[in-house]
């Protein structure tokens, strides 16, 4: 399979998409191989949306810092499980000096229960991604596919200095140690998805730089 630069509508021919214009990924697949849509270097001219078919579930994955939750927030309206709202929450009802770690479990439990009901509801959903943890991608494959439904990647390409930025930005990083974890995970994930070998029971991908992802200001589900 060969990774295309331009996303294309349903029915044109490798053409570059308007700048208003959606991307209906689903009507891209064919029938056996995956489909990876590179909109990267665009000069912010990308698609404004990203379209999916009722049903399916898109993981946004990308270093910490990349800005997978502030797409999400902007991108989503209700559909959407990002572990660090869950946080957030957590971090508000608690005490302000009780360090993270001792509460970390209790928000990945919190976390993946809601997401565990929001699949079991059938709904689709958008899912934060830490990049890390590819279990979880496993998990929401078998989850689409028993249902006939389709799993798809979003994954944001941003430079580790750009992500450590957006870190001090939000005023919350994480450990050099923890990072460099993810880096070789993502970076082995963008590696995987630039040639086409995306994770298991993934259908699609779209590649994003910030500029793309900042062309965006919606991710939606249509009719099947």
């Amino acid at each position: 399979m060969a990774l295309q630069r331009h996303a294309t509508t349903a029915g044109a021919a490798h053409g570059t998409v308007p700048p208003q214009q959606a991307v209906p990924v689903r009507a891209m697949l064919g029938t056996h191989a995956p489909v990876v849509r590179d909109l990267r270097s665009r000069d912010g001219r990308g698609p404004r949306a990203l379209e999916f078919a009722a049903g399916d579930v898109v993981v946004v994955s990308g270093l910490p810092g990349s800005g997978k939750s502030t797409l999400i927030r902007r991108t989503v309206k209700d559909r959407a499980i990002d572990s660090q709202d869950t946080r957030d929450r957590w971090a508000r009802a608690l005490p302000a000096l009780l360090p993270y770690a001792l509460y970390r479990p209790l928000v990945r439990i919190a976390h993946y229960t809601a997401l565990w009901r929001t699949l079991r509801s059938g709904d689709s959903v958008v899912v934060h991604d830490c990049g890390t943890q590819t279990w979880v991608r496993r998990w929401l494959a078998r989850h689409a596919r028993r249902r006939g439904r389709i799993l798809h990647l979003v994954l944001l390409d941003v430079a580790p200095e750009v992500a450590m930025e957006g870190q001090r930005e939000r005023g919350r990083g994480v450990s050099g140690y923890a990072f460099a974890r993810h880096r070789r995970a993502v970076g082995r994930l963008m590696r995987d998805t630039e040639t086409g070998l995306l994770p298991a029971g993934c259908a699609s991908a779209v590649l994003l730089d910030r500029e793309a992802a900042d062309a965006l200001d919606r991710i939606s589900f249509g009719a099947c």
